[in-house]
């Protein structure tokens, strides 16, 4: 399964500056092919985040196209966008996402409450062990370290294996032990069949990634 984007822009309207009109993201083709890890780089409000929210179908585009194969995601109506996100997508996004009213455990399987399915609970507990935080599935967030938080954030996307991972600094809170953790984990993903993302200042993940990309002023550039 392959994320397309056919020449995506986009555009922010702003009143000062003696311009009303702000480019984030430069006509831009892209494609994440299943089994493929893509680390992308670049400086802050380079556009990468913007592209990726593009990618998700959580941002239409100005210009262009996001296709899923051969469907098109800003096409469809949003109960059956949000439908496609929340079974073939498995978003990591930046900062704590976490609701504080659930548990760990509850927090993960997510994906399933809200669209359905029945959990793999092995696939869940080598997720959480692989992860460091099988000990921690009834905790509250609240009790809760950043990194912890954020490796639940990494099992919640993972945990429905998704077609396609996208992940914003997936590894911002982690040392440098969970950091090799997870993109060994994203990595397996991508083996495993997924597209995968990664949108990440770290600079040993060229190590994992089977193309680097990387954005300039909202460019996107091999490498």
């Amino acid at each position: 399964m392959n994320l397309i984007a056919k020449a995506v822009r986009k555009e922010f309207l702003r009143a000062a500056h003696g311009t009303n009109r702000f480019i984030a993201v430069q006509d831009t083709d892209v494609t994440l092919a299943g089994g493929t890890l893509t680390v992308l780089t670049g400086r802050s409000g380079s556009g990468k985040t913007t592209l990726l929210n593009m990618l998700a179908g959580l941002l239409t585009p100005t210009a262009g196209e996001v296709l899923l194969d051969e469907t098109s995601l800003y096409e469809m109506d949003d109960g059956a966008l949000s439908k496609l996100r929340g079974t073939r997508f498995g978003c990591i996004p930046q900062g704590q996402t976490a609701l504080h009213s659930l548990t760990v455990r509850e927090n993960i399987l997510l994906p399933f409450a809200l669209c359905g399915g029945k959990p793999d609970e092995a696939h869940l507990q080598s997720l959480c062990e692989t992860l460091g935080i099988a000990s921690l599935l009834e905790a509250r967030p609240a009790e809760l370290s950043g990194g912890e938080l954020r490796r639940a954030a990494i099992a919640r996307a993972l945990v429905h294996r998704p077609s396609v991972v996208l992940a914003d600094e997936p590894t911002g809170d982690l040392d440098d032990e969970n950091t090799a953790t997870v993109f060994r984990l994203l990595r397996e993903t991508a083996q495993q069949g997924a597209a995968v993302l990664v949108v990440t200042h770290e600079t040993d993940a060229a190590q994992y990634a089977d193309v680097l990309l990387r954005m300039d002023a909202g460019r996107l550039l091999q490498g």
